[in-house]
């Protein structure tokens, strides 16, 4: 075991347990990503967005994912603890190439893949450049270019990273509740109390170098590459990728249908999750 708790295992792999969680590392494209393996059948690969945990698919997606007879893959792309956090700007070729290096090391391509927001970009790229090892893809809370309001709030995410600031969460929390959740929600005194508790407590989880990750480009002639099945989850009130850019990608991409959820922000997995649950397990059966 090493200071940090870590427990050495065989073949490469380190298991970690901190707090309730017991995880894996594994060494893919020269940096160690954490991951969770869960359940038993076709594996299902799911890949999350910026600054989030891969556990945040935990508390809905995976439960029901393994419960449809599917094996659920969650890890923690680079910047986000306990993965390693290199220094300096990230690329989306960087967590493309980590994602790839992933899947090769624990050997599930071709596998199903669910993604959300910047994780749904880098499935896309991998389905372009290794079809071979995505069997099918459903893309949430994604969209093909940037309009100039988008390209202005990621700008200013990028401006804060430079100026070194970090904001007291007693400010960022209700921040961000604002900009992820729906009016449903945020008109619930209730509910939304949850949510900007669990916003103050999680801190700034923002990992700095993916806030360098170009999401604003316009990809609509590179999506038209992608091979595989794939179905796009828009929610109908989305403020990062609203539903009419989300509506692009599945009409850019040769083989991919839409479903819109309604009463949805851009965590519209965590505020609808039967929905979205329904949404994904459906499809994946297909393939």
């Amino acid at each position: 075991m090493t200071a940090d708790g870590d427990v050495e295992g065989a073949a490469g792999f380190v298991t970690w347990r901190g707090g309730s969680r017991t995880m894996r590392f594994i060494t893919a494209n020269g940096i160690k990503l954490a991951y969770e393996r869960s359940g038993a059948g076709d594996p299902v690969l799911l890949i999350m967005g910026s600054g989030a945990s891969g556990r945040v698919w935990t508390a809905h997606q995976t439960p029901a994912l393994n419960k449809a007879g599917y094996e659920t893959i969650i890890f923690d792309n680079r910047g986000v603890a306990p993965s390693d956090a290199p220094p300096g700007r990230y690329s989306l070729d960087d967590m493309v190439a980590d994602t790839i290096g992933l899947i090769e090391a624990l050997g599930i391509g071709p596998c199903h893949v669910v993604a959300t927001s910047l994780g749904a970009v880098i499935a896309e790229e991998i389905a372009i450049d290794r079809p071979e090892l995505v069997r099918s893809a459903v893309l949430m809370a994604t969209r093909s270019r940037s309009d100039l309001v988008r390209r202005a709030l990621h700008r200013a995410d990028q401006v804060l990273s430079e100026s070194g600031v970090r904001l007291p969460t007693a400010y960022s929390a209700p921040t961000s509740v604002l900009q992820m959740f729906s009016p449903r929600t945020l008109n619930d005194d209730a509910t939304v109390s949850l949510w900007l508790d669990v916003f103050e407590l999680s801190g700034d989880a923002t990992a700095g170098g993916q806030d360098w990750v170009d999401v604003g480009s316009d990809r609509r002639e590179r999506l038209r590459r992608v091979p595989v099945p794939c179905r796009m989850i828009a929610f109908s009130d989305d403020l990062i990728c609203p539903p009419h850019l989300a509506a692009e990608v599945a009409e850019t991409i040769p083989d991919c249908d839409l479903v819109e959820i309604d009463g949805a922000g851009h965590l519209g997995n965590l505020e609808r999750p039967d929905e979205v649950n329904t949404a994904v397990i459906e499809f994946l059966g297909k393939f």
